[in-house]
């Protein structure tokens, strides 16, 4: 049985806040080495990748990953989600700007707190959270405001693929709350969602037709083996883990730190501008953040 809390605790707080910085900046990483690497075929290299490290990790811990259990159809509907939301990010971001794609990816939050508890009670938002939950998406859109302005009919596509991909992140952690995959081990429920992209974002690349290569430079293989490494491996495995143990709902609305820490990030190492409105902003997700996680 597993040891489910119904409030987030300091580790798990601590952990959140180390995924979501990192995933912040992932998006600098991505951002500054897409000029050398196409974007598809630079997540198919990290998926790739982190399959073999998750493979190695659960070779020296013992952790049994093709045994039958009954989670392979959870498991693949979670993988095909999983592989879902990042084509719709891939594609969405071919015709809208990244900052546009953030705002509607981060509706996911959202549909986890609307749909989860009606098959999980103890995942019932009450009022006071979901006001949280909304302060913080508001937080989200102050910081991404500037770029809501005329509005073409191809970012209007990219914007509904961006919407697209918040709605599969969210249907991908009701998959692994609701099936069997829930009683998977986490590195269990982590290798079907990777192996599952992995496997489809090279076609995807191809069909795109992006160029392939390894001929890169020392900068983009670091970066690469970063997102690799302690992207989609340690922190989307500490991701599951926390899924297995914490409210999905509580724990969805860090997510919201993400594309701020983005920011934060883009100001220390891009020399990017320090304005009120991403101050205004970071203040509005982390009072959101309180109150979701308020005890009531």
């Amino acid at each position: 049985m597993t040891d489910r809390k119904d409030h987030l605790d300091a580790r798990a707080i601590a952990l959140l806040l180390a995924c979501c910085a990192f995933w912040g900046l992932q998006q600098i990483l991505i951002k500054t080495t897409v000029a050398e690497v196409p974007p598809l075929w630079q997540a198919a290299i990290r998926m790739s990748g982190a399959v073999v490290l998750l493979w190695l990790w659960c070779r020296w811990r013992g952790v049994p990953l093709f045994e039958r259990d009954g989670t392979l159809m959870g498991g693949l509907l979670a993988g095909a989600l999983f592989a879902g939301e990042f084509t719709c990010i891939y594609l969405g971001l071919q015709r809208t700007s990244a900052s546009r794609l953030t705002v509607f990816l981060y509706t996911s939050p959202f549909v986890v707190a609307l749909l989860l508890p009606r098959f999980v009670r103890s995942e019932q938002l009450r009022g006071i959270q979901w006001i949280g939950l909304a302060i913080a998406f508001c937080g989200v859109v102050l910081a991404f405001s500037e770029s809501f302005g005329h509005s073409t009919s191809g970012q209007l596509h990219g914007d509904a693929l961006a919407l697209m991909a918040g709605i599969l992140w969210g249907l991908t952690t009701l998959a692994i709350r609701t099936t069997k995959l829930a009683t998977a081990s986490a590195e269990k429920a982590l290798f079907y969602q990777i192996a599952v992209t992995a496997a489809v974002l090279p076609v995807l690349s191809l069909a795109l037709g992006e160029a392939w290569g390894f001929a890169y430079s020392g900068y983009a293989w670091f970066s690469i083996a970063l997102q690799t490494a302690i992207g989609a491996f340690a922190s989307y495995l500490a991701w599951m883990w926390m899924l297995r143990h914490y409210p999905a709902t509580r724990i969805s609305s860090f997510t919201f730190l993400t594309p701020l820490f983005a920011l934060v990030f883009g100001v220390v190492l891009l020399s990017e501008p320090l304005t009120l409105q991403l101050v205004l902003a970071l203040s509005g997700v982390a009072l959101g953040i309180v109150l979701v996680n308020r005890r009531v």
